[in-house]
């Protein structure tokens, strides 16, 4: 991916986006513990664990690997995807408007830690995946547990499904190292962010029930105070 790999051009990190925080509803919290980890884990115990656990690996339907070049129309069809379980930023993907592999043919891309949600248009040529688990296909009807806390590089959750509307806080967050955004989409371009913000200290955000997703990265867990 050469330096491609590197930077997300989308909704940069550091980039604030002018406006309010919604006074609405906000957005329920994913898991708290592992780093990383998606929202909408298991917590069951025992034997009522391994049932659900079976009903889940039963239930997902990889669509596509984490690793490799796809063309839209042929390999991949155009939908709304998700990667879940990535460490570290070790994730990388794009949507490219052709196959040239230069940086002018880019769309959108990241770097993702835990759970990324990504809607693949039906105008786009290419999507391209690195080190990422593999790609399901979303239920744009299911309805998930919507926790009430997440953890801090949760990554990108479903409001609803994932995390449920509130107000959320993230306490102990140093050196405007924790990232986060509130998003209208899953397409990752400016427009899709509703607000945003770095934090050094104490965030607090109110996501509201109209809002799609809840991106953070790099905070302190949050729990849901509203």
């Amino acid at each position: 991916m050469g330096m491609k790999g590197k930077v997300a051009l989308g909704a940069v990190v550091g980039i604030v986006v002018i406006g309010a925080v919604s006074a609405n509803a906000g957005s329920d919290g994913g898991n708290s513990g592992d780093k990383g980890s998606s929202a909408s884990a298991d917590r069951s115990t025992g034997g009522d664990k391994k049932k659900s656990d079976a009903a889940e690996v039963a239930e997902k339907k990889v669509a596509f690997e984490g690793d490799g070049d796809f063309q839209v129309g042929s390999d991949i069809k155009p939908g709304t995807y998700r990667t879940t379980g990535n460490t570290d930023g070790l994730c990388y993907w794009e949507r490219a408007k052709d196959s040239s592999g230069e940086m002018d043919s880019l769309l959108a891309n990241d770097n993702v830690t835990g759970t990324s949600y990504v809607t693949i248009k039906a105008t786009d040529k290419l999507f391209s995946s690195s080190g990422c688990g593999d790609w399901e296909a979303v239920d744009e009807k299911a309805k998930g547990s919507r926790a009430s806390k997440m953890a801090g590089d949760a990554g990108m959750l479903r409001v609803g499904v994932d995390i449920a509307p509130g107000t959320y806080k993230s306490t102990g967050n140093t050196d405007d190292s924790c990232y986060w955004e509130r998003a209208k989409n899953a397409d990752h371009s400016i427009d899709s962010i509703i607000a945003n913000n770095n934090v050094t200290g104490t965030a607090v955000v109110t996501i509201s029930a109209s809002d799609a997703y809840f991106k953070t990265s790099g905070c302190q867990d949050w729990k849901k105070s509203a």
